[in-house]
């Protein structure tokens, strides 16, 4: 529920009667968005409506919803502000230029040569209360009262609108370090008005618009990827709206997308050609789904941390079971390759997205440093990061141009990867397909590292050691308690040292450099035959790589708070899932269970990732005492013994069952999306 509070405006020319009932309209409007009470706080003393506001900021416990009492707008737009899905602060805007606000991937500050102007309306997150109460506090102490000559005329009251109690504290929330999320009007109508002629026209722009129709239209993404939007977003609302009618549940749309999703990974590891057309099918209808469970819970406005948890997991679980549903499907039609193929493409693709992850937050980061006026303006200054983001900036400004959707689709995104499989299966093979996901994704990857790089650098910001570093990096009881004593001061030569002795043994392997292992015994089962191998000649090798992969431990506790620090999460996650390769080479593991490990090592860390992006806590206790450095260890004792196999099977139990653990535990405390 929601605190609302009701600021007066200064430079109306309303009449006593319509004042009041706008005043009333709003108030109605406010209970509506979910406000348990609503507190009038008008009078022309702006230093006096400021002060008011600190005093119920700093006994508040809830979020605070604050909306300038003559905003005319629909009554979704201020429901839309209450209920934003990830729980942070957020204020009506539209875009106009000339303004003096800016967004920064959706957030909001400063510029001189804005494109967004404030709508009188923001809603402040429990966690920014503090902020609000000595923003607050501070501006009343230096605001200025408005001068008697602005007493009449449209204009006049616009200029002194400008210093209404709202206006003045979003200035001073901006320039106390709060970083609000930008909520926009786009197809609904909302104005601040001052006239009697004024509030006629703005309740008139108002009725003019069908506000369910603009609503279900608003529920797809403003900005999405160039297959989303022409072949999904042009008929999901459809199916959004019948989902709604239905009484679905966003999560459980999510959870019907899922089924879709494993009947295409079926229907390739069939393999026939009506198999391969009908998964291609279906893995089309997974993914509309898998955009219609967000447009729902946009358009319903039902949002939950469970919900938004379990489209991120399931995203990645059903990519990746389609992942081994190609290779397996494509073996049985008799094509090598097929799981090396799949292996490359879980491991790129889950390190892509480990980047992806900490360099928006390392973005929203800098963009917080700049409202402030701190290092951090990635738009500013010389380099050739500067201008690279001065470049990115116009390109993204330039929406549904050739240069737009080039940039939007060589990142290689989850529509464009879905399209290309299905396609590619459905006209060829399982194996074909991997390879052009795993060809793809390795220019995406080298695209997107090296813009971000240079970026970076302009940046002048780090953001690891804003949080937890130890929980992030995914450091277990070897390195909290020993190796990180050594307190090296290099974090990220020390993980791209790592990375690299890892992919380097993997190299090694496959050219017939690295000897592999010598098999000692064999288990049967049936039909079933297990070659047991132990690393034999591979040992020294293996060993040596392993202590190299270990050594980024030894400087786990200095300050990751370089510019390319944020790096480290993903390079830790190669260097790991690189190992598990490297083991199962010289130990002959069978490709389907290395790839289950790398499968649930996945989800383990997206899980980790996706709750560092609602800030929850870490619900997965084997975290704290395994971590990446135990399963390591692990890996290569079992290599040695000439049980890898075994070892990576039980790593596998032992991650994919504490994993599952934390997702019913959240299933059961977490409530409905």
């Amino acid at each position: 529920m929601t605190l609302a509070v009701l600021c007066g405006s200064t430079g109306n020319d309303l009449g006593p009667g319509a004042a009041r009932r706008l005043a009333d309209e709003l108030t109605a409007a406010l209970a509506a968005a979910g406000s348990t009470t609503v507190v009038p706080v008008d009078g022309l003393d702006v230093a006096g409506q400021l002060r008011e506001v600190a005093r119920i900021a700093a006994v508040a416990d809830e979020p605070l919803l604050l909306c300038a009492d003559n905003l005319v707008a629909h009554p979704s737009l201020l429901r839309t502000l209450a209920t934003e899905p990830a729980g942070r602060s957020t204020a009506l805007v539209v875009a106009e230029d000339g303004g003096d606000l800016r967004e920064e991937r959706g957030r909001l500050v400063f510029a001189s040569d804005g494109t967004t102007r404030f709508l009188g309306a923001i809603s402040i997150a429990p966690a920014d209360l503090p902020i609000l109460a000595a923003a607050a506090s501070q501006a009343a102490d230096h605001s200025v009262q408005p001068s008697p000559a602005h007493d009449a005329g449209e204009g006049a009251a616009t200029a002194t609108a400008q210093r209404d109690a709202i206006d003045v504290l979003l200035r001073a929330l901006l320039a106390a370090g709060l970083v609000p999320i930008a909520t926009r009007v786009r197809l609904l109508h909302a104005e601040r008005v001052h006239t009697e002629a004024g509030l006629v026209t703005a309740r008139a722009a108002v009725a003019a618009v069908d506000e369910d129709a603009a609503l279900l239209r608003l529920a797809v993404k403003e900005k999405d990827d160039f297959f989303t939007t022409y072949a999904v977003s042009t008929w999901s609302p459809i199916v959004t709206k019948l989902c709604a009618r239905l009484g679905l549940t966003p999560s459980g749309v999510t959870a019907v997308s899922v089924v879709f999703a494993v009947a295409a990974a079926l229907a390739f590891w069939e393999g026939s050609r009506p198999a391969l057309i009908a998964g291609a099918v279906l893995l089309y209808l997974g993914f509309v789904l898998d955009c219609v469970d967000g447009q729902l819970a946009r358009y319903t406005r039902t949002f939950g941390a469970f919900g938004g948890w379990l489209d991120t997991m399931a995203d990645r679980a059903k990519e990746y079971a389609v992942y081994a549903g190609l290779a397996a499907g494509a073996e049985r039609a008799g094509l090598p390759y097929a799981w090396p193929l799949a292996i490359t493409a879980i491991v790129l693709q889950t390190v892509r997205h480990m980047t992806d992850t900490w360099y928006g937050a390392l973005h929203d980061e800098a963009a917080a440093r700049q409202s402030v006026g701190t290092a951090g303006n990635s738009d500013a200054g010389g380099g050739v990061g500067a201008r690279l983001s001065r470049a990115s900036n116009r390109v993204q400004a330039d929406t549904g141009s050739a240069a737009y959707w080039l940039k939007r689709i060589v990142v290689f995104p989850i529509g464009e990867r879905w399209a290309l499989i299905a396609v590619l299966a459905a006209v060829s093979n399982g194996r074909v397909a991997l390879a052009a996901v795993v060809g793809w994704g390795l220019l995406a990857a080298a695209y997107t590292l090296g813009l971000r790089s240079l970026r970076s650098f302009s940046m002048r910001v780090g953001v690891l050691d804003t949080v937890d570093t130890s929980r992030h990096r995914d450091d277990g009881l070897l390195v909290r308690a020993v190796l990180s004593a050594a307190k090296v001061k290099a974090p990220l030569v020390c993980t791209v040292v790592a990375a690299l002795a890892a992919l380097g043994l993997v190299i090694g392997l496959l050219t017939g450099v690295v000897p592999g292992g010598s098999e000692w015994g064999f288990w049967t089962s049936g039909d079933l035959r297990v070659d047991l191998v132990r690393a034999g000649d591979a040992s020294v090798w293996l060993i040596a790589v392993t202590l190299l992969v270990l050594g980024a431990g030894l400087a786990a506790r200095a300050r990751h708070g370089g510019p390319l620090d944020w790096l480290i999460p993903a390079g830790l996650r190669a260097a790991e899932y690189l190992m598990v390769v490297a083991v199962g080479l010289i130990c002959a593991v069978p490709t389907p269970i290395v790839y289950l490990l790398l499968f649930v090592l996945a989800l383990d860390h997206y899980d980790l990732t996706a709750r560092m992006e609602k800030g929850a806590p870490d619900a997965t206790a084997a975290r704290a005492w395994l971590g990446w450095d135990g399963r390591v260890v692990v890996l290569v004792l079992s290599a040695l013994a000439g049980v890898a196999t075994v070892g990576e099977l039980l790593l596998a139990v032992v991650v994919g069952g504490s994993f599952l653990a934390g997702a019913v535990r959240d299933w059961r405390s977490g409530g409905k999306r």
